[in-house]
């Protein structure tokens, strides 16, 4: 019998889970949505490197989500944890040194650990950089940056996804 859990889960992870990952969470999301089965049952989730559980997103993310219709107003964050990286098909992090603080700390880490931009295509940067604490155009180049991203996430997961849900069931 397989006692592991099924990954079923997309982690998007940034250090306090309060701006970066919640936008690419909420985002990630609403592309797999709209995908056929089994890629519309992913649970898309986010957490921090560094988080405290149950703080609200920035208003600057709530504000820049909000603009293109995503609604992040009940957000609350979350310390990423072994019991989360054990559901997870796959994580995306906003920087190398989240991907790598996920590898140091965690004693088993999901096959596919990569950058939110780091399938894209070209030589677009594929770090995320933190708007925290910044004016509302810097959380809108954010999430922009995301939304760049999205595409190339999202056939990822369906070249990936779809044999590894037939595989587990």
């Amino acid at each position: 019998m397989d006692t592991m859990p099924k990954r079923d889960h997309i982690i998007v992870v940034c250090t306090a889970n309060i701006c970066r990952s919640p936008m690419g969470e909420r985002m990630l999301a609403h592309g797999l949505a709209a995908e056929p089965p089994p890629l519309d049952r992913l649970k898309v989730v986010s957490a921090g490197i560094s988080a405290y559980d149950g703080d609200p997103a920035s208003v600057n993310s709530v504000r820049a989500l909000k603009s293109v219709g995503l609604n992040l107003s009940d957000h609350k964050s979350q310390q990423i944890s072994q019991e989360l990286l054990d559901k997870a098909f796959a994580i995306f992090c906003m920087t190398q040194t989240h991907r790598t603080l996920i590898e140091v700390h965690f004693d088993h880490v999901p096959r596919h650990l990569y950058l939110f931009r780091e399938l894209m295509s070209g030589d677009a940067g594929i770090e995320i950089p933190d708007p925290f604490g910044r004016e509302l155009r810097e959380y809108e180049a954010c999430r922009d940056s995301m939304v760049e991203a999205i595409p190339s996430l999202l056939n990822f997961l369906r070249e990936h996804y779809p044999q590894y849900a037939q595989s587990s069931s």
